[in-house]
């Protein structure tokens, strides 16, 4: 990954964390993300004391707040090239349901509607440098969704386990959508489905469930070094290079569930979502 620049969002901790490593070991240019500028500049100065890789720097955005979406890419942009980004920040949203600066449901505007901006918004770059990759990290938690529902995108209806579900199964859609729209442009996007990986993503859930997860499930999960691994392997691999549009889960391509697989539904939601963040009139 010489001479290669990688973003990774949410890589101040967990999975992300583990990606920037990785690339940053692999002596890419790695761009840390994060929304606490304190925790964001330790760790991308930790990164680049443990790979030796002096290299890697922090960028701030809290994705509660599409105007800091819209400045983190502004800043991007005037970057000498952008070879991959790898929109794997989220959340599982707690008991009390929350909502962005702009009134969004939290869970679909952290996990799709800001990724959705901030890709948008550096395809130019992203292009610029081509061949270039995009990574979307989802999750197996998409075939429990059902059909995304259209009359409640911001979850007004659902819990949180089933507002997280459906944003998943949003980021699968998006990368079907956005692998037609950059066919011809140089720019791949795939999908990663980390596992279940022993990491802070549950940690606004019901206290049963964390409970549940840390005595039962816990011994089985993946460590974040390794949840990372399909990140990793869609943002370094030469095996995948020129590929577009898939889903991936240990380093292999899945086929996933039906509702992810719509091109009606990846077009509505692509629309919706130019309009919800302001894209469409742009």
């Amino acid at each position: 990954m010489n001479g290669k620049t990688c973003l990774v969002t949410g890589a101040t901790r967990g999975v992300g964390l583990a990606t920037a490593r990785a690339l940053a070991a692999a002596g890419a240019s790695v761009l840390v993300h994060g929304r606490d500028p304190q925790l964001g500049r330790s760790v991308a100065a930790s990164l680049g004391r443990e790979t030796g890789n002096a290299s890697v720097r922090f960028v701030h955005a809290d994705f509660m707040h599409l105007d800091e979406v819209r400045a983190l890419a502004e800043e991007l942009t005037r970057l000498p090239r952008l070879d991959v980004l790898i929109n794997n920040a989220g959340l599982i949203d707690g008991t009390r349901r929350h909502c962005t600066a702009e009134g969004y449901d939290a869970t679909f505007g952290v996990n799709h509607l800001a990724p959705f901006l901030l890709t948008n918004l550096l395809l130019p770059k992203l292009a610029q440098s081509a061949p270039a990759r995009v990574v979307v990290v989802a999750s197996e938690a998409h075939r429990r969704a059902g059909w995304l529902d259209f009359d409640d995108l911001m979850n007004t209806r659902v819990g949180p386990l089933r507002a997280y579900q459906r944003s998943k199964l949003a980021n699968l859609l998006f990368v079907r959508a956005l692998a037609r729209h950059t066919a011809a442009s140089g720019v791949t996007v795939n999908g990663a489905h980390p596992g279940l990986v022993a990491s802070e993503l549950f940690r606004g859930t019901p206290r049963a469930l964390r409970l549940l997860l840390a005595t039962v499930v816990r011994p089985f999960m993946r460590s974040p070094a390794r949840g990372a691994e399909t990140s990793v392997y869609l943002a370094a691999s030469p095996e995948v290079a020129g590929k577009s549009g898939g889903y991936y889960s240990d380093c292999r391509k899945l086929t996933p569930a039906d509702p992810a697989r719509c091109d009606v539904a990846a077009g509505r939601l692509w629309q919706e979502s130019l309009r919800l963040t302001g894209l469409a009139a742009a």
